[in-house]
């Protein structure tokens, strides 16, 4: 092999090397794109163990779904999963369960070309806990809570009635 040929060789060998350094990092930017699905499942129940109904709300959808379940598909999002449930007789519960990062994931798609980016448009780097327990007050907890609801209720229209009398007594 003449040195002219081995140096047309080595720059050969090198922009393929080059070649597929590029390659791969292209196809491996968007991590957590390609590795995750667009929806994850949630395994959901009330915390007396009663059944109900559930819609589960973020930016990207609103879903129902009989509780207890064990797949009820959530679409990712960075927005937190607000929730509105009833059960089978009649008990409410509602609130919010916190969109979380998946950091490994974002991390490899920061460091692959595209900074994170694809990730951050497609929130496909975020997830929310898997397995979720819904608080379910007792119906004594319920009839207590309504009995002060009535009574402030109460004190505040006597207030008001006060107040109208004599407006000059506040």
């Amino acid at each position: 092999m003449t040195k002219s040929s081995f140096k047309s060789w080595a720059a050969t060998f090198a922009e393929a090397v080059l070649f597929v350094a590029a390659s791969a990092v292209f196809l491996l930017s968007g991590c957590a794109t390609i590795v995750n699905d667009s929806h994850i499942p949630l395994a959901v129940s009330f915390s007396d163990g009663s059944k109900g109904q559930c819609t589960f709300k973020n930016k990207r959808g609103a879903w129902s779904s009989e509780i207890p379940t064990t797949g009820v598909m959530i679409r990712r999002s960075d927005d937190d999963l607000f929730y509105d449930c009833v059960t089978e007789d009649g008990m409410a519960s509602s609130g919010v369960v916190r969109s979380e990062m998946e950091g490994e994931k974002l991390a490899a798609s920061v460091v692959f070309l595209d900074l994170g980016i694809t990730d951050a448009i497609t929130d496909m780097h975020r997830t929310y806990q898997g397995n979720i327990v819904l608080p379910v007050m007792t119906k004594e907890a319920a009839a207590l809570q309504a009995s002060l609801r009535d009574e402030i209720a109460r004190k505040a229209a006597a207030e008001k009635a006060a107040a109208e009398e004599d407006p000059y007594q506040y």
